[in-house]
C-alpha cells in the first residue's frame, strides 16, 4: 500500500455512527457503571477517545508500537528526558533547537542530567563522545536549523551496542518523508505544530515508541505529569494529518525550486538544503529520506545581523514569524529568535551564523516566492550600500 493511502486510511471511521470525521470528546470525565469498571475511560487527562485516536493514527505512520500526544513539542522532550535519572548523560547534536537546548542546560542540568553536544553527522564524533553514563543520544535530523542530516541507522547500530536508547526528533522530515523507527530508533518525537498540523493554528507534540513497553513508560509519565493534548488540538492534528502527503509533497518540490535560485544569487554566502548536491549530506538524506522537506536556511555575503534584519523585514509573502511547517510561508532569523539562548559561541561553532536565515518555503507558487525573496535582497543591498557611502561622506 502506497503511503498516501495508508495516510488517508489511518484515520478510522467512527464505529457509533459511521462519521467520516473523528468525534471530539471535550469532557473532563466518563461515567462509570461501579468503582474502577467504565469503558476504557475514567478521566480524560489519563485518556480520552479523541486524543487516543491521534496516538494510534501517528504510531502506525511511524512504525511504532505506541505513542502519547502531549501539549506542546517541548512537553514531549519534557517527557522523553523524565526517562532519564540523576547522573545519567545525553548525547545531543550540535545543532540543536534553541528551545531543547534551554530545557537540557536550564531546567535538567540542576537535577544532574549532564549533556554532551557533537557534530553527529561524523559517526567518529559519536563513538568520541559516548561515555558509561551515557544513556540517551538525541538527534535532530534534518537539524534545526542548518539543515545537517545524521545517518540514523548506523548511529541506531551503535546505540544499541552501548546499551543507550536513540531518539530522533523527526518534525522537519515528518513521517511522509522518513520512519526512524524502522531505520533503528527507539523513540520518535514530533512538534506535531509544525508539519503534522500544517496549518499555523495548534501547538501539540508527539513521542512515538518503537516498544510497547518504553511506550508505557512514556505514557505514565504524561499522565503523572498531564501535560496532555487537549481533545480540539488532537483533532486539529488529525485532520491536518489527512492532507500532509500532498502538503508535503509540495513544501519539498517549492523548496528545491528556492534552494536552487538561491545558490546562484550573488549576495548569498551558503545555502542550507539536503536536496542539493552541493550539500555535505546530501547521500546520506537520500538514502534515509524519500524527499527533502520545505526548510532552507542561508546565509549572507554580508555575515551580520543587521544585514539579515534588512532581509527578513523586507519580504511580504513570508511572514516574519516563529513556526514552521504551515500552508503559508515563513521565515525567521535563528540568531535573534528561535535559537537566541543558546550563547553566541556555541551558535557560532555549530554553524549558526549571525547572518543565517531560516525559510518555511509554503505552498504558494515557487516563482512568487523567488521575486518575493529576489525584491528583499535588492532592498537590503542598497540599504547596506547606502551606509557604507554615508560611512565615508
Amino acid at each position: 500500500m502506497s503511503t498516501a493511502t495508508q495516510l488517508i486510511h489511518s484515520i478510522p471511521v467512527d464505529p457509533l455512527t459511521g462519521s467520516v470525521s473523528v468525534p471530539i470528546y471535550q469532557t473532563s470525565t466518563f461515567v462509570q457503571d461501579a468503582p474502577g469498571e467504565h469503558k476504557g475511560y475514567d478521566y480524560a487527562r489519563t485518556n480520552n477517545p479523541t486524543r487516543e485516536t491521534l496516538e494510534k493514527i501517528i504510531a502506525l505512520l511511524e512504525g511504532g508500537e505506541r505513542a502519547s500526544a502531549f501539549a506542546s513539542g517541548l512537553a514531549a522532550i519534557d517527557a522523553v528526558v523524565k526517562l532519564l535519572e540523576s547522573g545519567d548523560e545525553i548525547l545531543a547534536v550540535d545543532d540543536i533547537y534553541g528551545g531543547a537546548f534551554r530545557l537540557f542546560t536550564h531546567i535538567y542540568a540542576k537535577f544532574g542530567i549532564k549533556v554532551n553536544y557533537t557534530d553527529t553527522t561524523d559517526i567518529a564524533n559519536v563513538i568520541d563522545a559516548i561515555t558509561p553514563k551515557t544513556k540517551l543520544i538525541w538527534l535532530e535530523t534534518p537539524t534545526n536549523p542548518t539543515l545537517k542530516i545524521s545517518d540514523i541507522e548506523t548511529i541506531a547500530k551503535v546505540a544499541k551496542q552501548n546499551n543507550i536508547l536513540l531518539c530522533v526528533d523527526n518534525t522537519f522530515a515528518s513521517p511522509v518523508l522518513q520512519q526512524p523507527i524502522k531505520l533503528g530508533a527507539d523513540i520518535v518525537i514530533h512538534s506535531a505544530t509544525k508539519y503534522l498540523g500544517g496549518h499555523s493554528d495548534l501547538i501539540a507534540g508527539l513521542v512515538i515508541s518503537a516498544t510497547q513497553e518504553l511506550g508505557d513508560k512514556i505514557k505514565f509519565i504524561q499522565n503523572a505529569s498531564g501535560a496532555i493534548l487537549a481533545p480540539h488540538d488532537s483533532w486539529l492534528v488529525i485532520r491536518g494529518i489527512e492532507t500532509l502527503h500532498l502538503r508535503v509533497k509540495e513544501h519539498s518540490r517549492n523548496a528545491l525550486i528556492v534552494a536552487e535560485y538561491l545558490a546562484q544569487h550573488p549576495a548569498i554566502d551558503k545555502v542550507y538544503y539536503p536536496g542539493l548536491q552541493s550539500h555535505p549530506n546530501h547521500e546520506i538524506a537520500a538514502k534515509q529520506q524519500s524527499g527533502f522537506g520545505g526548510i532552507i536556511s542561508f546565509t549572507l555575503k554580508n555575515d551580520t545581523e543587521s544585514a539579515a534584519k534588512q532581509v527578513v523585514c523586507n519580504t511580504k509573502l513570508f511572514k516574519l514569524a516563529e513556526s514552521l511547517g504551515g500552508v503559508k510561508s515563513l521565515l525567521c532569523h535563528p540568531a535573534q529568535m528561535t535559537h537566541k539562548s543558546i550563547p553566541v559561541e556555541k551558535r557560532h561553532a555549530a554553524g549558526v551564523a549571525d547572518s543565517l536565515i531560516r525559510l518555511s518555503v509554503g505552498l504558494e507558487e515557487a516563482e512568487d516566492l523567488i521575486k518575493d525573496i529576489e525584491q528583499a535582497l535588492t532592498k537590503a543591498q542598497k540599504h547596506i550600500s547606502d551606509i557604507q557611502i554615508a560611512a565615508f561622506q
